[in-house]
């Protein structure tokens, strides 16, 4: 069960009388509550133990990379899974790689792309028995130097948190809220299980998708990060894209002149083909990447604030928004954005689901993650007539890839595989379960 650390609720009621009053009463007093410490290693102490570890229970699973035989499944905020899955019916966690803050992940032919803070690392995975750190990409992500207040720091990384129980004297300032010794006091409801969702990647999400025309590259997520187009990777943080040269995997270079800075807080990244669809809270933004070290804006769909995965192919983006996140979002739809004219995506026709979160397509076949409804089978033959087939019933869902007739299927409580070759009654392969 999790286990609160902190709850405050405050109401002030400020009057009115003729003239506006001078804010709400100032008040004080003490809150028994639990703080979490960092731990901290230095950064060459974390870099020189990146090795192939025993495996380790799956826990709190965040995003999916599928290469050949293997699963890559990110635990959030700690590091990487690697599951043998020759046999989709009887997956095997055969290891795990320590990688403090890890949120994302991407690999291309035998090398592992993950982050590590504010650090991008290049693992070589050619035996995964025995991976070994090739490179490290330094400072790429900014917007990862402060952890949950916490400044980071140039030399080190925060590899767990102490817990510890304390009191604290809290004051209520007049129209200002709750502070404690002249900072602003989160009053919030914050869970033990999340501190390391909350320490790592700014938003975690899971799972593959099928768009790479380079087959030397797996496939990553709706909800994913990073991209993969040839030799170049593709990483956007909160408001910027970058890139980066991999074509000699030893030596990563981040082109920081490529670096695109957007006006948008930006989610998820799809790539197909020479283009890449970002994801943000205002809309899906289009680049041309033909010239990788020279991403063109090339169009945008625009929505109401939510947030919103999103996948493509040649004529049409699809676009989920849901409610009920940090994104603030007020519908929960699947938008069918009309892309023939990258320069002018139009919407051609929206669906209400429940509560849309990750997606992926196979053909004709389009597969929604639909919260607490499960996953749904769509038949997306004619996009202005999305048909259903199936919904398969399990807890709630989050992202999805279809992949050689399998379904991975990313779940709050652990992650599925499903035959879909009959599309009407998908076939459950396996199961790994959370452990809490």
């Amino acid at each position: 069960m999790k286990k609160m650390y902190s709850h405050i609720q405050v109401a002030c009621l400020c009057l009115f009388s003729g003239i506006l009053m001078n804010g709400c009463v100032k008040d004080s007093g003490m809150k028994r509550t639990r703080v979490f410490m960092p731990i901290y290693k230095t950064s060459e102490e974390v870099r020189a133990s990146i090795k192939t570890d025993a495996p380790v229970e799956v826990t709190n699973p965040g995003k999916l990379f599928v290469m050949g035989n293997y699963i890559y499944l990110n635990e959030v905020g700690k590091g990487i899974h690697i599951i043998d899955n020759s046999n989709p019916a009887s997956p095997v966690n055969k290891a795990f790689i320590h990688i403090p803050g890890n949120g994302d992940l991407a690999v291309k032919g035998t090398t592992l792309y993950a982050d590590c803070f504010t650090d991008l690392m290049a693992i070589d995975i050619s035996n995964p028995a025995a991976v070994k750190l090739k490179a490290t990409v330094t400072d790429i992500f900014p917007d990862r130097q402060y952890v949950l207040g916490y400044d980071v720091g140039t030399n080190n990384v925060i590899v767990d948190w102490a817990a510890r129980d304390t009191v604290i004297d809290l004051e209520i300032r007049e129209g200002l809220g709750i502070w404690k010794g002249g900072d602003y006091y989160y009053g919030g409801v914050i869970y033990e299980t999340d501190i390391f969702a909350l320490a790592s990647s700014a938003y975690s999400g899971s799972v593959p998708s099928q768009s790479n025309s380079n087959n030397t590259a797996g496939v990553a997520g709706s909800m994913s990060r990073f991209a993969l187009i040839q030799d170049y990777l593709f990483a956007v943080t909160n408001s910027r894209l970058n890139v980066v040269n991999i074509s000699n995997s030893n030596s990563p270079q981040w082109k920081q002149s490529s670096t695109v800075a957007t006006n948008s807080t930006i989610e998820t990244i799809f790539p197909f083909k020479d283009k890449l669809f970002i994801g943000s809270t205002q809309g899906m933004y289009i680049y041309n990447v033909s010239n990788p070290e020279t991403p063109v804006a090339q169009g945008q769909f625009l929505h109401a604030r939510s947030c919103d995965p999103v996948i493509a192919d040649d004529n049409y983006a699809y676009v989920t928004q849901y409610t009920g996140s940090f994104c603030g979002g007020s519908q929960n739809i699947l938008d069918v954005v009309d892309i023939k004219n990258l320069n002018n995506p139009a919407l051609l026709k929206s669906y209400t689901l429940t509560n849309p979160h990750g997606l992926s397509k196979d053909g004709n076949l389009l597969f929604i993650c639909d919260g607490l409804d499960g996953l749904k089978l769509f038949d997306a033959k004619d996009p202005a007539n999305v048909k259903p087939l199936a919904t398969v019933a399990m807890s709630e869902t989050y992202d999805v890839i279809s992949y050689n007739k399998v379904a991975i299927v990313s779940a709050k409580d652990g992650l599925y595989q499903y035959d879909y070759s009959n599309t009407s009654s998908p076939k459950l392969l396996s199961k790994i379960s959370l452990q809490h």
